[in-house]
């Protein structure tokens, strides 16, 4: 099973809905997400109720345990942005969810970045295909690497 962290924006809102339908989507392809706790506390609180120092080493941690990252950057927040490029400086493989319907723009920051994997979905037309494909690569990989 691949261990997924989950990055979303927590305090700058975002469409809590395609949240919830993603984490399923991510479920569903076999990931086993890390970060779903926070994601949860994001559509419930508004945010962590933890002290920011706490939130910073727990993301961090999560990170570096995951096998992949997936972050749904519709929203633009300073967090995700900062958890991806973590995420690429350790080398992590990075797929990137954009609401094709919500009228936003994806940073070109993201979407110029050679290393993402850049996905556009809807509400109607689910990424399940794509992540089921990154998931099962990247198991695959996790796998025969350590053999």
């Amino acid at each position: 099973m691949t261990k997924v962290y989950f990055a979303c924006s927590v305090r700058g809102g975002g469409d809590t809905s395609n949240y919830l339908a993603l984490l399923e989507t991510i479920k569903n392809a076999g990931g086993e997400i890390l970060s779903e706790i926070f994601v949860n506390d994001a559509i419930q609180l508004g945010g962590s109720p933890l002290p920011e120092p706490e939130i910073y080493e727990r993301d961090i941690l999560m990170i570096q345990e995951a096998d992949v990252v997936i972050a749904e950057v519709t929203n633009p927040s300073l967090g995700v942005g900062y958890e991806l490029g973590y995420a690429e400086n350790i080398g992590k493989p990075i797929m990137c969810l954009f609401d094709g319907d919500s009228g936003a723009k994806l940073s070109a920051m993201v979407r110029g970045n050679p290393t993402n994997i850049i996905v556009t979905y809807s509400e109607d037309a689910m990424p399940d295909e794509e992540v089921a494909e990154f998931l099962a690569y990247y198991d695959q990989s996790t796998e025969n690497s350590s053999k």
